[in-house]
């Protein structure tokens, strides 16, 4: 039995193992079948070689694989696990097919149903969740076999094993992947630290050198328009001159943004009047592409934060969102509010959505999903979100929408 048991374990330790080996810095659009696979294979192999009890029972651990995809992934890679389960069944053929395709098809969708309510749990719960969820998928198991066989003291052993079985296994597992997830986000919030850190010491280098000699460019340029030597033809480009110089300085302080919060923007106050300024100004912008803007306030935390910074970080958003939507039309819902310690802002949209894909690559410079984009407004929001210790999690489906989520310790 310990041999068996021990060889199921490693059946159900091969898709964690060669995800981690080979396919870790893949996104999850493309490991996801890949898992699934695997998963396959695993379910494949613990039915072929189950673990045999000494009262004369026998079972293996084919439902981990499926109920840890059904929680993780939904119904949709779920199912294709659950035909590989019925159909190897009947291939294995024997007593209890019918039985245990009846009990399969309905523990599937009690297994998908949790899976939204999984997705949004702490990584600690998630674990003790499916190990719930085991648990009672066991259970169920052991309450259709009791109207097949006498609940004598075999029953009671298989059951006995069966349940620790289970709920140590998945434990397990749900731990070994749960720290995986965490060792990825760790990696990519230190790759993200070390980006912004490079962005920002070298935009505010480089603004500063160019400051410079556009200031002793424009005082030269002034005065030289104040001479009476010159033509009055000739001062017209100088005020040409002084109007680029101008709009020169005004991209200089554009790029300020990715820099270091600035002392003399420093404000404290609960983004209220932050909000309340993205609204007006994109007004207009909106209206032009038959946008509404709902705006709910309903917080009363404090933060400390760059001002125009901030402001520009909830314009950037806000201005994609209703570009997403200038074909239909459709609604900019922004809501900021407070829940514990974090003060949270949503922004959603009803646009043209984004795939998998195109959210895992945000916030990346130069990446854009708009055709003339640089990707540096989405850089510029991440970065200052970044500053202020937040996080942004992206919710989108291509066709119906997308809504950012901002949550910012206070």
């Amino acid at each position: 039995m310990l041999e068996s048991l021990l060889l199921n374990f490693l059946f159900l330790l091969l898709p964690v193992l060669t995800h981690l080996i080979f396919f870790e810095n893949r996104t999850r659009v493309l490991t996801m079948p890949v898992v699934v696979a695997l998963g396959a294979v695993s379910m494949i192999l613990c039915m072929s070689f189950p673990i045999h009890l000494e009262v004369g029972f026998i079972f293996d651990l084919r439902l981990i694989p499926l109920i840890m995809v059904a929680l993780y992934s939904g119904y949709k890679y779920a199912f294709v696990l659950y035909l590989v389960l019925i159909i190897y069944r009947f291939i294995i053929g024997g007593d209890g097919t019918l039985e245990a395709f009846l009990y399969n098809t309905v523990l599937f969708p009690f297994i998908t149903v949790w899976s939204n309510r999984f997705r949004q749990l702490e990584p600690r719960y998630r674990i003790n969740f499916a190990a719930v969820i085991s648990l009672f998928s066991i259970l169920f198991y052991l309450f259709t076999l009791a109207f097949q066989v006498p609940l004598n003291r075999e029953f009671w052993l298989l059951a006995a094993n069966s349940l620790s079985t289970y709920v140590i296994m998945t434990l397990i597992l749900m731990f070994l992947v749960e720290k995986i997830i965490a060792n990825t986000k760790a990696r990519e919030s230190f790759l993200y630290t070390e980006r912004f850190h490079i962005i920002s010491e070298l935009s505010a280098s480089v603004a500063h050198e160019i400051r410079n000699p556009l200031t002793v460019t424009n005082g030269f340029l002034q005065l030289l328009s104040e001479s009476n030597s010159i033509p009055v033809k000739e001062k017209g480009y100088i005020d040409f001159s002084l109007k680029e110089l101008k709009r020169a300085e005004k991209i200089v302080s554009d790029f300020l943004t990715f820099s270091k919060p600035q002392s003399e923007n420093m404000v404290y106050s609960n983004l209220k009047e932050e909000t309340e300024y993205t609204k007006n100004i994109l007004q207009p912008y909106a209206h032009m592409h038959q946008v509404e803007i709902d705006l709910s306030f309903q917080n009363t935390l404090h933060l400390k934060y760059d001002k125009n910074q901030m402001q520009q970080c909830l314009i950037n958003l806000c201005k994609n969102a209703i570009e997403s939507m200038e074909e239909t039309g459709g609604t900019l819902s922004i809501s900021v509010f407070e829940r514990k310690n974090n003060i949270v802002i949503t922004i959603k949209d009803t646009g043209i959505g984004m795939t998998e894909e195109q959210v895992a690559h945000l916030g990346k410079p130069y990446y854009s999903t708009k055709n003339q984009g640089t990707g540096l407004g989405m850089l510029m929001v991440y970065s200052t979100i970044h500053k202020v210790k937040g996080n942004i999690k992206v919710d989108s489906e291509v066709g119906k929408g997308t809504t950012f989520t901002i949550s910012i310790p206070v």
